[in-house]
């Protein structure tokens, strides 16, 4: 194929795990039974929180949201990914490409925001209980939900035009299972330093402002904790905060090490355990994480049980 030609390439092949055609079978049982369980999981939680009244809070409206956006992050990668397993080239046009990225970068920058939003509730419910719905009223709570979705609508559609600019003229094999920006970014003939500029200025800006309001809110919710003279109150508090904040730490962790170190782009199939971590391991964590240590989801869950 000519320079040219290459110049015009529309079609990638995603090879990541195709070095491994002796654990074919057993990668793809393993990831479809981390989709289905990560569906189950996530649209089982969605469908609670939003039938059962007494979980129309802002925090289960918040956790609701979440766990809608880690069903589309599930959904923007696995079916494909499962595909190519039994598929002999793997190809994947551009434009499916540029789908993937749009709905796992939706997904990721909303839960970046919903997290957030968390924080701050859990920080008003501890810190502030006797002006809790008045801080945090139903109004307020869909201003936040409409904010998160409308950031995070824009911010990949703000990568996905820069991605216009590149012309792809190397090797248009992707050492990935899904079409991530940073493996493409390693394909173009076209410099993609100002893709990596707007990469990292949007993705650490959203980061930091993010986790700030997570620490900042923490950091309150710590001294008001160690401030109560009940144990009781301190241990429920603790417990009320301590699946948040799990969730929270791998989530941000993960996604900064992949998207915001140096020379991420530069570090080619290292990306792959970790992005299997934040597309597949965490939101299929998720619902177990919020719901086996939260009392008034089990409870929901066993009324419901008993009506059927």
């Amino acid at each position: 194929m000519t320079e040219d030609n290459q110049s015009l390439t529309t079609e990638f092949i995603l090879t990541g795990f195709k070095d491994l055609p002796e654990l074919r079978t057993i990668l793809f049982l393993m990831f479809l039974s981390i989709y289905l369980i990560t569906m189950v999981g996530n649209l089982g939680l969605v469908a609670l929180i939003f039938t059962e009244p007494r979980l129309h809070t802002p925090m289960y409206i918040f956790l609701g949201n979440l766990a809608l956006m880690d069903s589309c992050c599930s959904c923007a990668i696995t079916p494909k990914m499962l595909q190519n397993f039994f598929s002999k080239e793997g190809i994947i046009s551009l434009y499916e490409c540029m789908a993937q990225w749009y709905f796992l970068c939706l997904a990721e920058t909303s839960e970046c925001f919903l997290l957030a939003a968390m924080a701050y509730d859990r920080y008003v419910a501890i810190c502030n209980p006797l002006q809790y719905h008045t801080l945090m009223s139903k109004e307020l709570c869909i201003q936040m939900t409409m904010g998160v979705y409308i950031v995070g609508n824009l911010h990949p559609i703000i990568h996905i035009g820069f991605l216009f600019r590149l012309t792809f003229c190397r090797c248009h094999q992707i050492n990935h299972f899904f079409c991530d920006v940073l493996p493409l970014y390693r394909l173009s003939c076209v410099d993609p330093y100002l893709n990596e500029l707007m990469l990292f200025i949007f993705a650490g800006s959203m980061s930091i402002l993010s986790i700030a309001i997570v620490i900042i809110s923490y950091l309150f919710i710590l001294f008001t904790i160690f401030t109560m003279k009940s144990n009781k109150g301190r241990g429920k508090a603790l417990s009320t905060c301590a699946s948040h904040f799990l969730s929270v730490s791998i989530f941000y962790g993960s996604l900064l090490f992949t998207y915001v170190r140096p020379n991420s782009v530069k570090k080619g199939d290292k990306d792959i355990p970790l992005a299997i971590f934040y597309t597949l391991v965490i939101p299929l964590l998720n619902p177990f994480i919020y719901t086996l240590r939260n009392r008034e989801v089990i409870n929901a869950m066993k009324k419901i049980v008993k009506m059927s």
